[in-house]
């Protein structure tokens, strides 16, 4: 009881320094903005808190399988803690925030290509955008979209090397599954490749709509701008991590109809060994 309890609160403790990790790096954080950042880490940290502490499941799915969300925890917190750096260069720059600065910017130039979800993004801001908010957008949409395709590799690695979640012992879908109602009718495994192909196609598609609508909506609302620091790592974080979260969650998905799938078909060959059913 005390273990899991120390392990909520580390994961609270956790997701304060993930939030406020953008405020405390980048100079210049106003009264206003700090207020925000702390109420938003008390939620956060009071949800993350009262989910791992309890027996029963929540809204955080895949809680009692790792490393699914340690994956999306450290790809998450590892893009903010490298764009806070780099915006933090821009303003107060040092040996370690001028070489994150370049190695980002290297690696924004050889994902800008024609088509690109970079390309796309750095598009997005309107045509009399300053020339340093693009090569800063396209530094940051680099460094993010990298983050999650090495985050979606390591996830599928895990997947194929260690067996997840297989290794953990029996998968609870009630658990880790609880927005998933398996009596909702149907059978589930179809259920379940279907929700895990509409994740993957979602997971693929939004790098290259969002930026599309985001675009098309400044005609309506107004142009882009992210001369807020803040502002644009959070957005450019969103923008890279939602779409791996939900590759990683389709994945997932299609693994656990796998293995329904699979133990099916054990139990119907136990079944006709033992003469209950016909051969």
């Amino acid at each position: 009881m005390y273990s899991h309890l120390t392990g909520a609160i580390v994961r609270a403790i956790l997701m304060v320094i993930l939030i406020a990790t953008p405020s405390l790096l980048v100079p210049g954080t106003g009264a206003d903005t700090a207020q925000i950042v702390a109420l938003v880490s008390i939620f956060v940290a009071a949800l993350t808190l009262f989910e791992y502490a309890s027996t029963y499941p929540g809204l955080v799915e895949f809680r009692d399988a790792p490393p699914f969300n340690r994956i999306r925890f450290l790809s998450l917190f590892t893009t903010i803690l490298l764009l806070s750096v780099i915006a933090r260069g821009e303003t107060m720059p040092t040996t370690g925030t001028q070489f994150v600065g370049a190695i980002g910017t290297l690696i924004g130039q050889a994902m800008d290509f024609p088509y690109s979800p970079v390309r796309l993004l750095v598009l997005m801001l309107p045509e009399n955008a300053d020339l340093g908010d693009m090569v800063a957008l396209r530094t940051s949409a680099g460094i993010s979209y990298l983050i999650s395709l090495l985050s979606l590799a390591f996830f599928v690695m895990s997947l194929r090397l260690m067996g997840w979640p297989s290794q953990f012992g029996a998968f609870n879908v009630w658990v880790n599954l609880p927005t998933f109602d398996p009596t909702a009718g149907g059978d589930v495994v179809e259920r379940l490749e279907r929700d895990a192909r509409i994740n993957i196609a979602l997971g693929f598609l939004l790098p290259f709509v969002t930026p599309a609508v985001v675009k098309a909506a400044g005609t309506l609302f107004g142009s882009v701008s992210i001369s807020n620091p803040q502002t644009m790592i959070w957005t450019v974080a969103a923008w890279a991590f939602l779409p791996a979260s939900l590759f990683m969650r389709g994945i997932a998905m299609g693994r656990i109809a796998t293995m329904i799938s699979d133990q099916r078909r054990r139990n119907l060959d136990a079944a006709k060994e033992n003469g209950l059913l016909p051969a």
